[in-house]
């Protein structure tokens, strides 16, 4: 996969208006913290889930993972998840710009196309 398209797909938009529960800046920082703290949940329980696998079955001790040095190609595609991670993470920052973007070119958002046919069927 290259770097674009994972960057491209981690990003994308789901459909539908998101409701806002707070002004829009503690939003934001709400967003992006859930974000990350559900990317450590899975992450966490997958973690453990292959330490305990491993150490069970005498594969590996986990002063082994501790003391771990990735190589130059692992780092490299550690960096690349790392970059896809923060991609979706901050996807609330770059949907806002792509908002703006649009609206200075007159776009005609989804939600108001909705609400027209909505008031126009009634």
């Amino acid at each position: 996969m290259s770097i674009g398209l994972a960057l491209d797909t981690a990003s994308a938009k789901p459909a539908g208006k998101r409701p806002w529960f707070h002004d829009r800046e503690v939003e934001r920082a709400m967003a992006i913290a859930m974000a990350a703290v559900q990317e450590l949940a899975v992450a966490r329980q997958r973690l453990d889930t292959l330490e305990r696998l491993l150490e069970s079955k005498g594969l590996l001790a986990r002063e082994e993972i501790e003391s771990f040095r990735p190589d130059a190609d692992q780092a490299a595609e550690r960096g690349l998840w790392m970059q896809e991670y923060l991609v979706r993470v901050l996807r609330i920052v770059q949907q806002e710009g792509e908002a703006v973007t649009a609206d200075a070119r007159g776009d005609i958002r989804s939600e108001d196309v909705a609400a027209e046919l909505v008031e126009g069927a009634e």
